[in-house]
């Protein structure tokens, strides 16, 4: 791996140690540059199977993605779990619901079951990669078509995340 793909891993890792702790002083940066640069030295061979797609426009397009997803999509998802708490008399329609998906890589995956999980309402509980299904209990089911659903749930995220990792 050479070294533009470590600086790129070691920035992308050291961005999510910041998001995570969120503290931007400057010894918390020089702390994940350094913890970025360790990890990506020791795992980046096993963690990186295809070296020509680290640049700065994916670099770019994941925190993009996740400037998007922890503001507007998750403060969508809470508001709309908040609404049905507080409405007096609501029915809820809990459902598993099937999801198809068309990404191939693994990352892309488990990305796209993460951003799913945690989102609030909606909880990945199988993955079928063999048929290219996401098994997913929605708390609020306003449909079971397998289409429909993929659109309301999870759409956005396979969208975005296929720019990255695919």
């Amino acid at each position: 791996m050479g070294r533009a793909s470590i600086a790129v891993f070691t920035l992308i890792l050291a961005l999510i140690y910041l998001i995570y702790t969120g503290s931007y002083g400057v010894l918390e940066v020089m702390i994940a540059l350094i913890a970025g640069l360790g990890v990506a030295l020791l795992l980046a061979t096993d963690l990186v199977r295809d070296p020509g797609k680290l640049s700065i426009t994916r670099f770019s397009r994941a925190v993009g993605y996740l400037l998007k997803y922890f503001t507007i999509i998750e403060a969508q998802a809470h508001w709309g779990v908040v609404k049905l708490i507080l409405k007096p008399g609501a029915s809820y329609k809990p459902a598993i619901v099937r999801i198809p998906y068309e990404v191939s890589s693994e990352y892309s995956i488990v990305s796209i079951a993460n951003s799913i999980t945690n989102t609030p309402g909606t909880v990945v509980v199988d993955v079928d990669e063999d048929k290219k299904f996401f098994y997913v209990h929605w708390i609020n089911a306003t449909t079971l078509k397998d289409q429909e659903v993929r659109r309301i749930v999870s759409e956005v995220f396979e969208k975005e995340i296929s720019k990255i990792f695919e």
